[in-house]
C-alpha cells in the first residue's frame, strides 16, 4: 500500500510541475502579444530618407 501512495505522490508532482510550466508558458505568450500590440511598428513602406 505504501508503494501506491508513493506513485500517486510522485504522479500528483508530476501533473503539478506540468500545471505550473503551462501556466507560466500562457502568461509568457499573453505578455508576449500584450507587448507586440504596444510597440509602435513602423509602417510597411520604411521610413522615407530625403
Amino acid at each position: 500500500m505504501s508503494d501506491d501512495s508513493s506513485e500517486t505522490g510522485e504522479r500528483r508532482t508530476k501533473l503539478v510541475k506540468a500545471g505550473v510550466a503551462v501556466g507560466i508558458g500562457s502568461a509568457a505568450i499573453v505578455a508576449a502579444l500584450l507587448y507586440a500590440s504596444t510597440v509602435k511598428k513602423p509602417k510597411r513602406g520604411g521610413v522615407k530618407k530625403d
